[in-house]
């Protein structure tokens, strides 16, 4: 009998595509590294985050992975992957504006503050979620101080690390009902200013205010981006060991 061969991890990478924006001059190469050091494929797509606003857009994928680059275009369809992620137990990672939409989502959406707002977007509005840093972090390298027994110090290895910013933006108000609703802030700065959220219970759901694709030269994927392919290809595997014979 003929064995056919595992099927490949999808993922969706949410934004909107520039060669501006060095983090997706980094993604092909990142992925190209997952394949040859670690043996983990993926099919990577692109959507564009006026796309993602279309009804099930990132349904269907095996991970999603809202990249940096924000303003989107759309903040609508940025949370509506978000949103599909977080729900349907897709292994979801957002950084830098993925970690800022990520939290804008789980605010509106799980603890009804609908009304708070992203800044950079909604610069006129009364009640700012994420506001502009005290000091930016564009082209800064910084500590985090991970939580013990959270999924960002299993992955990372120990109690603090030096991660690489490129961003302006990051969260303020409401973040202890961002807790009592189940969101976890597992990373936070020398100042405890928080840096990485993530969701007990699913699958796999990270967000870095910090950029992994910036580590290195590309050719070593941060761990989290490891990871989030590995969640990627169990989520593959889960599929196709489901579906009828």
């Amino acid at each position: 009998m003929t064995q056919t061969a595992p099927r490949t991890a999808r993922v969706a990478l949410v934004g909107d595509r520039t060669p501006n924006v060095v983090s997706h001059s980094r993604v092909p190469r990142l992925l190209d590294a997952l394949a040859l050091r670690d043996r983990l494929v993926l099919d990577p797509y692109w959507i564009p985050s006026e796309d993602a606003e279309a009804d099930g857009a990132v349904r269907g994928f095996d991970a999603v992975w809202v990249v940096p680059g924000s303003p989107y275009r759309s903040e609508a369809g940025v949370l509506a992957a978000i949103r599909t992620a977080r729900e349907e137990g897709i292994p979801f990672l957002g950084t830098c504006g993925g970690f800022q939409h990520a939290l804008l989502e789980f605010a509106r959406t799980v603890c009804g503050l609908t009304h708070v707002a992203h800044a950079e977007n909604d610069p006129d509005a009364d009640d700012f979620l994420i506001e502009p840093l005290a000091c930016s972090l564009a082209g800064h390298e910084a500590a985090v101080r991970l939580e013990p027994g959270s999924l960002a110090h299993s992955l990372l290895g120990g109690e603090r690390t030096v991660e690489r910013y490129s961003c302006s933006y990051g969260p303020s108000r409401h973040l202890d009902t961002l807790r009592a609703h189940g969101l976890r802030f597992s990373g936070h700065d020398e100042n405890g200013a928080v840096r990485i959220a993530e969701l007990p219970g699913h699958p796999f759901y990270l967000a870095t205010l910090f950029q992994p694709e910036l580590s290195g030269d590309g050719s070593h994927p941060h761990p989290v981006i490891r990871a989030l392919a590995r969640a990627a290809a169990e989520h593959a595997a889960a599929r196709e060991a489901h579906q009828p014979a």
